[in-house]
């Protein structure tokens, strides 16, 4: 037994059962459209047509709940605190620093309530306290820009690090201990 494998073969085997293209453009076409009926019927159906905010697992206690074990935050000598469990879901914790005593800024203080997240885990490539070679290429740029980016914030991280309470010279003063742990 021999087959043919010229153009002229396949053509003369189409013209012998056109039926059958056909018949296989209909199933697939039949095909994608169940395949694209199920996608959506899945996408939308997840929830049987009720809305989320009537969820009783999208309350914010729900949430808080959840989310708990995640976002505890624990500072050296103060209490546990989860900030979820305190606000609403839709608003965001902030966590204030204590004012400084009369005299000048706590540098420590504040690296330590508003810096340290990011400054001590490297999260959004925030350079850490520490490393040196992190920090050379910024020390470069002098005192003010580095007070400057701390105020009006660069990048990932937010002004004045996401705690707009804060002083400039609160600021000033948590940059001035992150150059001196960096040098």
């Amino acid at each position: 037994m021999t087959f043919e494998h010229s153009p002229d073969a396949v053509e003369k085997e189409m013209e012998s059962h056109p039926m059958a293209l056909v018949t296989w453009v209909v199933i697939g076409t039949v095909a994608l459209v169940v395949g694209i009926v199920l996608l959506a019927k899945f996408a939308v159906g997840a929830y049987g047509g009720r809305s989320l905010e009537n969820d009783p697992a999208m309350k914010p206690e729900a949430l808080a709940q959840r989310i708990g074990p995640v976002a505890k935050l624990q500072l050296e000598g103060a209490a546990e605190v989860a900030p979820a469990a305190q606000a609403p879901a839709a608003k965001v914790a902030t966590v204030t620093p204590a004012p400084a005593a009369a005299g000048k800024p706590d540098g420590k203080k504040t690296y330590d309530t508003a810096c340290m997240a990011c400054h001590a885990t490297g999260a959004a490539n925030a350079p850490k306290l520490g490393d040196k070679a992190a920090w050379a290429p910024r020390l470069k740029t002098g005192a003010e820009a580095l007070y400057a980016s701390a105020l009006k914030g660069k990048g990932a991280m937010p002004p004045k690090g996401g705690n707009a309470t804060l002083t400039d010279a609160d600021v000033k003063a948590a940059v001035d201990y992150l150059v001196a742990g960096s040098k």
